[in-house]
């Protein structure tokens, strides 16, 4: 049966209060590899810091983008190249000359005509700029390492993702 706290951007809130200041007893297991502590194990017992007592959630649709950390994250290393990944101009597109390559490279970073048709989840992973005559797409993927041999369980997570921003022509697509 389907329920609200599986839905990606539900949000737990005070059964008591409504406010999102709540919190669960939890393990974390601090991963060497990454350098961060990740969730090991969620217990049942839950509290509220409004209330500051022990409570009962209620999960409800945020009210905010789920996907906002994504976006910064995708947005930092589109726009400035911060972040861990590769960007990855096609043979397409350099086959077209140097000056289209930097131009097509400008564009990417400098692009904010992100809306529902081109960004449904708001991650702004996607876009497509004309250049003279070309038009020229870009994409964010995301990885669990530089290997690329499998997706990343998390993009949210900068230690445990690698991404790769891919500039194509419309045609290589």
């Amino acid at each position: 049966m389907f329920e609200a706290r599986d839905a990606i951007g539900s949000v737990p809130t005070c059964r008591a209060c409504g406010s999102e200041r709540v919190v669960k007893s939890a393990w974390a297991c601090w991963n060497p590899e990454f350098g961060l502590w990740e969730l090991e194990t969620v217990f049942d017992q839950e509290h509220c810091h409004q209330c500051e007592k022990a409570t009962e959630l209620n999960w409800s649709p945020s009210e905010r983008p789920p996907n906002k950390r994504i976006r910064e994250l995708n947005d930092r290393f589109r726009m400035h190249g911060i972040g861990t990944g590769t960007v990855f101009v096609t043979s397409g597109v350099q086959a077209e000359g140097s000056a289209l390559v930097v131009t097509a490279v400008k564009a990417v970073r400098t692009y904010s005509e992100f809306d529902d048709d081109n960004d449904p989840w708001g991650e702004h992973d996607f876009g497509a700029v004309e250049i003279e005559t070309q038009k020229v797409f870009f994409k964010i993927d995301y990885y669990a390492s530089e290997n690329l041999d499998a997706g990343s369980e998390n993009p949210a997570n900068e230690g445990m993702t690698y991404r790769v921003l891919t500039i194509m022509l419309a045609s290589e697509y």
